[in-house]
């Protein structure tokens, strides 16, 4: 069965993440990528472990073709690249491609139905176009860095750069989008893709919960801010869980499995503004219950009541975890030297096929000289 996007060439000028994933997905879904690096490689590849593992999760079978676009031989191998590409991708400093006669205006005026997608950190039209901008950057001024962490305590960022990663996700519909426009009209498209609105997308519901609650998003820990028991933190006996049943047809089910239905009409529990004031005295309650058993019974008692829970893992314990070596999400790539090494694939099958595995991530320009990647 042939893959969605086999026949759809795409050319990457992609560093560390927000571009390079976004190919890394198109590549999953049958695209063949040719990521063109400067001298040096992608800038992940120079800065150790975390760039190390930047560069294995998002460059599996792609071609990597260094040129130094400050030369004009170099450029015009560039330009002849993307006469023969669908799609373009980039995520370097805003202006940087367009200086070089690289920018979206130049190519689409040859090239009509080529699809040009950028990404930055506060987008092209922005004041602060000109700023770098990483995921945290992102991460602090979408507002998303002051809701996450205590309520006490200062403002955290997310544990993965997920402005990045989402932004992959938005390059990838834009793409998707521009291409499936073209089968109708035949004109490919430019799209923009900004960290800091995919930062601030990501919290639609909090937006609207502003507006719902009239007051503003703030740190709170686990535990959600306007109900409970939601997201909060039990331990166990081996372990820790998060449950969450703040509904009043679920709270119930959880008052009568830990035996507690006196809690039902206790006005301090009555509701959520009123469990949420309490909540000290109502996680109390439930972990004395709940905290007398291991974690693999208290799940599945709680699943039994139909009551949403699950344990608290580690990477070691995901990888080992039945559901997900059940569904397959993780697969295999080759890194540049050799070495097999587990990443996530795809988060979907479609038609119940997943992406090869065992693809190779290129050392930097391993595909400078070799033919194949000069055919359409």
């Amino acid at each position: 069965m042939s893959t969605p996007l086999a026949g759809i060439r795409v050319v990457e000028f992609g560093h560390y993440i927000a571009a390079p994933a976004a190919t890394q997905l198109l590549s999953d879904l049958g695209a063949e990528v040719i990521k063109i690096e400067p001298p040096g490689g992608d800038q992940a590849r120079g800065i150790g472990a975390y760039g190390e593992g930047i560069v294995l999760a998002f460059n599996r079978g792609k071609r990597s073709v260094v040129l130094d676009l400050k030369r004009e031989d170099d450029r015009s191998t560039a330009l002849a690249l993307i006469a023969e590409a669908d799609v373009v991708v980039q995520n370097l400093r805003a202006g940087a491609l367009a200086r070089l006669g690289l920018g979206p205006d130049d190519l689409r005026s040859a090239h009509p139905g080529l699809v040009y997608v950028s990404v930055s950190g506060f987008g092209a039209g922005s004041p602060s176009a000109h700023r770098p901008g990483l995921d945290i950057a992102a991460q602090a001024e979408s507002g998303l860095m002051s809701i996450t962490g205590e309520d006490d305590g200062d403002p955290l960022r997310v544990g993965f750069p997920v402005a990045d990663v989402a932004a992959s996700y938005a390059v990838v519909q834009a793409v998707l989008a521009a291409l499936l426009r073209r089968e109708r009209t035949g004109e490919g498209g430019v799209a923009e893709v900004s960290l800091l609105d995919t930062a601030i997308h990501l919290q639609s519901a909090m937006w609207g919960e502003w507006h719902a609650s009239g007051q503003e998003p703030r740190r709170k820990g686990n535990g959600q801010a306007t109900v409970a028991p939601a997201a909060d933190l039990v331990h166990t006996t081996d372990g820790t869980i998060v449950l969450s049943a703040y509904t009043a047809d679920h709270f119930a089910r959880l008052c009568r499995l830990i035996g507690k239905t006196w809690m039902l009409d206790d006005p301090r529990f009555a509701d959520n503004p009123s469990r949420v004031a309490n909540r000290t005295v109502l996680l109390a309650e439930i972990s004395q219950a709940l905290g007398v058993l291991g974690t693999e019974k208290c799940l599945a008692l709680l699943a039994d009541h139909g009551i949403v829970a699950a344990e608290v893992r580690t990477y070691r314990d995901v990888a080992a975890a039945a559901d997900v070596r059940a569904d397959g999400i993780l697969t295999t790539g080759i890194g540049p030297d050799g070495d097999r090494y587990t990443v996530p694939s795809l988060p979907f099958t479609l038609d119940g096929v997943a992406p090869a595995a065992d693809q190779e991530v290129p050392r930097p320009g391993a595909d400078s000289d070799a033919p194949a990647w000069r055919e359409p």
